[in-house]
């Protein structure tokens, strides 16, 4: 059920576009303020093609591209004119949005992050990239976990970044803090296409909760994004789904918040988000509730450690033109220090 993308709202419906935002190249401080009225411009262009949508998504690199440049003129901050312009667009627009910004971390490298803001142009969702695609990505890793937001009639949202959905956990962690629609945006390019539908359904079926997903889209003259907007039920069924790769396509679907608190309370058969914590109820009250996965309790102790380990060869980004790094997760840079 997507409601014809949203144009026949339900009274407990949240309508979501998926903005397959075309590729640009940012490379000075005068095009990161072109691409930003961009942006501006197309959160107008999603109320105005349709009337219910309650919330438009933007890609991972909708402001900056793909260039992977850290150069501190073209970073972002949490107070800078970028996201106020985007606070003003909300606001003006009476929409809610999901925007992405490469974040200025005088203490390291840049944060990839996203934010999600209402239609009284309030941050309601801040979340720092966990996962950046290495070996690519120079982005810091995320440090502050997966948030969770009220987001607009009374559904619950968590947002991930690209790379992020690739790992069930991330997904998991999002449905354990009651997450009901999780949105997860990205830059990714064709050859990703395949893993990128199916993690997209796998994530939601395996947690009972609904996946917004969207990429950039075209070429900038280097890379060519896929756009692929997708939306995916509670149950993995897609039911919305951008395949003409057609560059500032809105991809739109009504979800249903309410049906899926439904789902997770009343289902027996694959409630899988539930089971995983209670194996086993049938043969054993309540189900067993231990931890038996060695992975999990290793990560804990800080002993993460594969069998092949000494065998792997990619661990750090020079091979893709970035130094290797030498200092530890949680210590600022020696600039930083200084």
């Amino acid at each position: 059920m997507n409601g014809l993308g949203g144009l026949n709202k339900s009274e407990n419906g949240v309508v979501i576009g998926m903005v397959q935002l075309q590729l640009p190249t940012i490379v000075t401080s005068d095009d990161l303020a072109a691409q930003t009225q961009k942006i501006v411009d197309m959160v107008g262009k999603a109320r105005r093609n349709m009337g219910t949508m309650d919330l438009v998504v933007f890609p991972e690199y909708a402001l900056h591209g793909l260039s992977m440049d850290i150069n501190p003129k073209i970073m972002c901050s949490l107070d800078g004119p970028e996201v106020a312009a985007f606070k003003a667009a909300c606001v003006e627009h009476k929409i809610w949005g999901c925007f992405s910004i490469m974040e200025l971390n005088p203490g390291g490298m840049p944060y990839n992050s996203g934010l999600i803001i209402d239609d009284e142009g309030e941050i309601q969702l801040y979340y720092r990239k966990m996962h950046p695609w290495v070996p690519v990505e120079p982005w810091e890793p995320g440090d502050q976990g997966i948030p969770v937001c009220d987001g607009p009639n009374g559904s619950k949202i968590a947002l991930i970044i690209c790379h992020d959905g690739m790992f069930p956990e991330m997904a998991r962690e999002c449905a354990y803090k009651g997450a009901e629609i999780m949105i997860r945006t990205a830059g990714y390019t064709a050859p990703i296409r395949d893993s990128w539908k199916f993690t997209n359904q796998s994530n939601a079926f395996c947690n009972l909760m609904a996946t917004a997903n969207v990429c950039m889209c075209g070429s900038d003259g280097t890379f060519d994004s896929m756009g692929e907007g997708m939306i995916v039920d509670f149950d993995g069924s897609i039911i919305a789904h951008g395949t003409s790769g057609r560059a500032d396509e809105i991809i739109t679907a009504e979800l249903r918040p309410d049906l899926i608190r439904e789902a997770r309370a009343g289902w027996g058969v694959e409630n899988n988000i539930y089971q995983f914590g209670h194996r086993g109820y049938v043969a054993v009250k309540g189900g067993a509730q231990d931890c038996p996965y060695t992975y999990m309790t290793d990560l804990a102790a800080g002993q993460y450690r594969l069998p092949w380990e000494d065998e792997v060869k990619v661990t750090d980004g020079t091979g893709f033109g970035f130094p290797a790094p030498t200092r530890l997760f949680g210590q600022p840079s020696k600039e930083a220090a200084e």
